[in-house]
């Protein structure tokens, strides 16, 4: 079914009226072993091909900001202290158990789980998983991928990460089977979609204790010899576990989760390309490895930034913060916040001035873009854009375009027939912008979220540099329409010294995926 809304004056509300309609008309949104999750309507024109035209041309919110910018200049000296690698610290990654792992000689049966959610969601979950079936001492079934709401993704486990890695990295601590065997073979994701089973475990609070596992879910596992545990996204707590259990769930985040080997070399591939951009012109998928002439001539060279440009239709709707769109931008996000999320967004109730000045704004491509010129990155970088749909396409990224023009994202430095495994695979694509971000000398989020956690807990046990924008600072900065050039510079440099992927100690009910110390990280 679609829907061609015109959101003009007098077509406003009918669009409404059709907007409001969307549940009705498509009830099918919601998963049987699911929950409903304002995520399921995400990127409405995916759905409904809508033909409207939801935002003017946005200009520019920081115009004098913006011309200084351009044409900023950052000395030699800068340019050495802003690609340094991060200083060592006295914390050095620490995965595996300070006990020798040891498998029971009989598994309790099988765990199964079902998990939804994006990539960087799923990797939690899976580590989670293995932790449980440890608890258990029970023998996991490589884990379930849900079709992701969103981008109808239908990636498994086996297309994304390297199944016989993840096996052989964790042979010595948990029994890991990759189908069940035919006695189990019932035991599937629609056989629970459809009526009550006692072998289905769905009453897992967020956050449950090892001991709430032990009293709940062996018992079932004991009695039928597998038990299926859905919804599982973060149905483990972080706190009060044994330290080789916490360890696991490292070891498995850091070492036994490694994408398939065609995801790796597109990745070596643009990796490649950034470093040593070809320096002839030509259609791409030539010359991309030629090495760049005088590489070492200019403080950066060979280098390259990886930014997490999350700014897509979902976040922008659910900030209710004004991005410089206009009124038909201002009406579009505010009638699809009332579709989705049916008024509940606490957001709206304040006003532009007061979310951004406490940090609860998004950033736009125009401002992560000042951010880096202000940090001292200068039209020499070579940024690489990591991110799905930025809303408001390339007339939004046009700003940050002018200010880095050396700006590459997947289409730009691949092929169609290298990109070909890889098309229309939010998860795929997810994992090549993953592999790349790990492998970048800086890596910028411009907002936070499931990749921004990731990555940020990833680069940290690398002690690899990652500057993690200081979002309060940065909107109070964006208010202030008088502030010159120099005095906002000041401000970001002082005010991210100690955002560049610095050891935090993770404090309680944290994740140890975003704050790998102590737990996955020993002192000394």
């Amino acid at each position: 079914m679609v829907f061609e809304l015109q959101f003009s004056p007098r077509g406003g509300a009918l669009g409404a009226l059709l907007l409001l309609l969307l549940p009705v008309f498509l009830p099918t949104l919601f998963s049987p072993l699911g929950h409903a999750s304002p995520s399921m309507y995400s990127g409405l024109n995916v759905m409904t091909k809508s033909t409207f035209q939801e935002w003017n041309v946005p200009k520019s919110k920081h115009q004098r900001l913006l011309m200084s910018a351009l044409q900023r200049q950052t000395s030699e000296g800068e340019l050495s202290d802003l690609w340094a690698p991060l200083a060592s610290e006295s914390w050095k990654p620490c995965a595996e158990s300070s006990v020798a792992p040891s498998l029971p000689e009989k598994s309790e049966g099988f765990i199964q789980v079902f998990l939804d959610g994006g990539l960087n969601q799923q990797r939690m979950g899976i580590c989670d998983a293995v932790a449980v079936a440890r608890i258990l001492n029970a023998t996991l079934v490589i884990p379930y991928l849900e079709v992701n709401p969103v981008w109808r993704d239908s990636s498994s486990f086996m297309d994304i990460f390297d199944v016989d890695h993840f096996i052989n990295v964790l042979k010595d601590d948990i029994r890991i089977v990759k189908e069940l065997p035919s006695d189990f073979s019932w035991s599937t994701r629609e056989y629970y979609a459809t009526a009550i089973r006692a072998t289905r475990v769905k009453t897992a609070p967020v956050h449950a204790s090892a001991h709430w596992y032990l009293e709940n879910v062996l018992p079932v596992v004991q009695s039928y010899g597998i038990a299926a545990i859905a919804p599982f996204s973060h149905r483990l707590t972080f706190d009060n576990l044994p330290m080789d259990i916490q360890r696991l769930r490292c070891k498995v985040n850091f070492q036994a989760l490694v994408f398939v080997p065609h995801i790796r070399a597109l990745g070596d591939a643009l990796i490649s390309r950034l470093r040593y951009p070809s320096t002839k012109s030509g259609g791409v998928g030539t010359n991309h490895l030629q090495e760049m002439p005088d590489v070492k001539e200019k403080q950066g060279a060979g280098k390259f930034v990886v930014l997490h440009l999350r700014f897509d239709k979902d976040m922008a709707a659910h900030s209710a913060c004004d991005f410089g769109g206009g009124k038909a931008e201002k009406l579009a996000l505010a009638k699809y916040r009332q579709v989705i999320w049916q008024g509940r967004v606490l957001n709206s109730q304040f006003t532009d001035e007061e979310l951004r000045s406490q940090g609860r704004c998004p950033l736009t491509p125009e401002e992560i873009g000042l951010l880096l010129a202000a940090l001292g990155f200068d039209n020499n970088t070579r940024l690489y854009l990591a991110s799905h749909k930025v809303y408001g396409g390339e007339a939004r990224i046009a700003t940050l375009r002018k200010l880095f023009p050396l700006m590459e994202d997947k289409k730009s430095l691949a092929s169609s027939e290298e990109r070909a495994q890889i098309k229309g695979k939010a998860s795929l694509l997810a994992a090549v912008d993953y592999y790349v971000s790990m492998h970048s000398d800086i890596f910028v989020s411009a907002s936070p979220g499931n990749m921004h956690n990731a990555l940020v807990g990833h680069r940290t046990y690398e002690n690899l540099k990652t500057i993690r924008p200081s979002m309060s600072l940065l909107g109070q900065l964006f208010l202030n329409k008088t502030l010159s050039w120099s005095e906002f510079q000041q401000s970001v440099v002082k005010g991210h010294e100690n955002r560049q992927g610095q050891i935090r100690i993770r404090k309680p009910k944290q994740s140890i995926y975003t704050y790998p110390a102590p737990d996955c990280m020993c002192e000394g």
